[in-house]
């Protein structure tokens, strides 16, 4: 039986303790992940996420609710990263995803990103969706999701820089995985858990999770 998750070695790797910041979620070498758009839980929805070395890094729970408008990305030891809401909008709606502040108000939260469709679908950008980082970010930082022709196939981009990439997986043996089975590229020195973020994102608006 062909494993799902990344043969060749990476430097990321699940530790015995949750990471301390969000720079410990980057590393300075292109990184692979495998989604599993399952959740550990039985019967329930959501997807798990696997470094290369075939570590558990990020799971999303929904347990019995698919489509929600409300879902948490969460590391190995189940704290919360991301929590990602929908606003209904009166045309396309946007999605907010928000960090825990690192303040003495427990529980106090950050927006850090909002999710968009792109409105200049008149000139084919209908599947382009723009990222509008909330923190301090220089304007360049900003990033767009653009649909690719395939299956759940993607990539986010800042400019014309390549940040991240989703393919559908593929064995060693070059046969495909299933539609629920993809292969994240992250680019070096990005922070994988905003990408596994966005990622989420994308499989909420496409009624993935």
């Amino acid at each position: 039986m062909a494993r799902i998750y990344p043969q060749s070695p990476s430097s990321s790797s699940s530790s015995s303790s949750p990471p301390s910041s969000p720079s410990s979620y980057m590393t300075s070498k292109r990184e692979t992940f495998t989604v599993w758009m399952k959740s550990l839980v039985y019967h329930g929805n959501g997807c798990t996420v696997f470094d290369s070395n075939g570590e558990i890094v990020y799971r999303i729970d929904n347990y019995n609710t698919k489509c929600s408008r409300e879902v948490h990305l969460m590391d190995l030891h189940g704290r919360v990263l991301f929590s990602i809401r929908q606003k209904k909008l009166a045309v396309f709606g946007r999605w907010d995803g928000y960090r825990l502040g690192n303040t003495e108000v427990i529980d106090e939260e950050i927006l850090c990103f909002r999710v968009k469709r792109s409105r200049n679908v008149f000139r084919g950008d209908s599947n382009h969706y723009c990222v509008n980082l909330a923190c301090d970010q220089p304007e360049e930082s900003c990033y767009k999701i653009i649909a690719l022709p395939g299956k759940s196939t993607f990539k986010i981009v800042s400019r014309s820089r390549l940040v991240a990439e989703v393919k559908q997986k593929q064995a060693t043996s070059g046969v495909a995985f299933g539609d629920d089975v993809l292969s994240l590229m992250v680019e070096p020195h990005v922070d994988h858990s905003l990408v596994m973020a966005l990622v989420t994102v994308y499989g909420l608006i496409n009624q993935k999770l």
